[in-house]
């Protein structure tokens, strides 16, 4: 359902977009006047689509001695490459202290202003982006994709956010007042409306021993007459018992609780938003800082919601950013980047630091 929404969001401005048949009766006033909006959001916006690739993890010798005959074995595990295919539509200004990377877009583009609550503009602007990556042999997908618009005195972001690599996915939708309280600072109020993957939820909690394996053979998993395990599609998972309870079958009631977690509903939040931007810029040291502080929520009666795996409404969430540049001289220019965020007691993050020093 998700991803149809999308899909229509980045086909209305094609529909909005196209031209008036040669023939027939003119548009009236509000179509003429959609159709201007409609151009105005689009200009400046770039659509992109690109393949990157790259090596992977180098072979690795894996040795181990077969249980039957005593002789040792070598195995060789191979990586095969990694690559992304990325599909977008991006229209964001770029801050005073941001330069464009490259020509072109290629979906790695990356920025941490990109979380602020407010950005160089007001107006809106948005990016839609959905990847498919194989990362060191795993495959996953991956999509960010953000509407914000940003007034004088309000604020409006909706945003979607999944990290397969990480196992991360969160909703978040936001409406605020701002306050300016001077032209480089302002502060925020508002509500937050977010979903949450269940808690509390243990499919295992109740089962031991046997009860392991039947589920395993409910999920197709089986013998053959040599005493290996083999998976619904027919391929060897495990040569004797031994390597089936201590690998494979981890490996199966992994998949089996996420099977069963899938099948559960997400977990809406409503909650109470505090925050402040604050942006100051000069060519030999800028400040962008940003943060969101969600100190009270609504108390969700679902069985499985956070509010009562915690048993309270008060939990603080919160989320934040910082990036600084300060060039001291010609030679020595120092830097730091990055953003933090703790939704539902998990915690996620990337930072930069550092220094340049050039030779003169």
């Amino acid at each position: 359902m998700k991803k149809l929404l999308i899909t229509l969001l980045c086909c209305i401005p094609f529909l909005l977009q196209a031209q008036q048949p040669k023939f027939g009766p003119a548009p009236s006033k509000s179509e003429s006047k959609l159709k201007t909006w409609s151009k105005q959001q689009l200009k400046f916006a770039t659509f992109y689509t690109a393949v990157t690739g790259n090596n992977s993890l180098a072979d690795i010798s894996v040795y181990s001695i077969n249980p039957t005959t005593g002789i040792l074995e070598e195995e060789v595990v191979s990586t095969p490459f990694d690559y992304t295919i990325a599909f977008g539509v991006r229209k964001i200004a770029r801050l005073d202290y941001e330069n464009r990377k490259n020509v072109f877009y290629n979906g790695t583009e990356t920025s941490v202003s990109d979380a602020a609550t407010v950005g160089n503009v007001e107006g809106l602007e948005y990016l839609f982006e959905f990847d498919y990556k194989r990362q060191q042999g795993s495959k996953f997908v991956d999509q960010q994709h953000f509407l914000r618009y940003v007034h004088d005195h309000w604020i409006l972001k909706v945003e979607y956010v999944q990290d397969g690599f990480a196992d991360l996915r969160y909703f978040e939708s936001s409406q605020r007042y701002r306050y300016n309280i001077a032209k480089e600072f302002s502060l925020n109020v508002g509500l937050v409306q977010r979903f949450s993957e269940p808690y509390g939820f243990d499919p295992l909690s109740d089962l031991a021993g046997a009860d392991f394996t039947n589920i395993a053979i409910d999920q197709g998993y089986g013998t053959n007459f040599e005493g290996e395990w083999l998976d619904p599609n027919g391929n060897v998972v495990a040569e004797n018992n031994i390597v089936w309870n201590a690998v494979a079958l981890p490996n199966v009631l992994n998949e089996y609780v996420d099977q069963e977690r899938s099948l559960l509903p997400y977990q809406w939040n409503h909650s109470l938003v505090l925050g402040y931007d604050y942006y100051h810029y000069t060519k030999k040291f800028w400040l962008h800082s940003w943060a969101s502080v969600l100190p009270l929520h609504v108390s969700a009666k679902n069985e499985y919601s956070y509010t009562n795996f915690v048993d309270g409404n008060t939990w603080f969430d919160y989320t934040g950013g910082l990036i600084l540049g300060w060039q001291v001289n010609k030679r020595l220019g120092l830097f730091s980047e990055g953003k933090y965020h703790k939704y539902w007691n998990r915690a996620w993050h990337d930072f930069s630091v550092g220094f340049n020093y050039r030779i003169i």
